[in-house]
């Protein structure tokens, strides 16, 4: 199997992104309190508040889909 050193699936560029995209603003992270709206039941969110969550949410996203790659590769061996 070829390994695929692109940008997306390099774990440390990700987890830049995570830490610093991903929780920004630092105080309270941005994306807690999108996700607390989501859960709550998004009254009240639009399309701008969409792509603020999507926005936060893609770096760790990327390595939720990362750490999935690695688990399933550890037990195929």
């Amino acid at each position: 199997m070829k390994k695929n050193n692109s940008l997306i699936n390099n774990w440390q560029i990700i987890a830049i992104g995570c830490l610093t995209l991903g929780l920004a603003p630092f105080n309270p992270p941005h994306i807690l309190g999108k996700l607390k709206w989501v859960a709550g039941g998004a009254v009240g969110m639009q399309g701008m508040d969409w792509f603020d969550l999507i926005l936060h949410g893609f770096p760790w996203i990327l390595m939720l889909r990362i750490g999935i790659i690695r688990l399933i590769q550890f037990a195929k061996k």
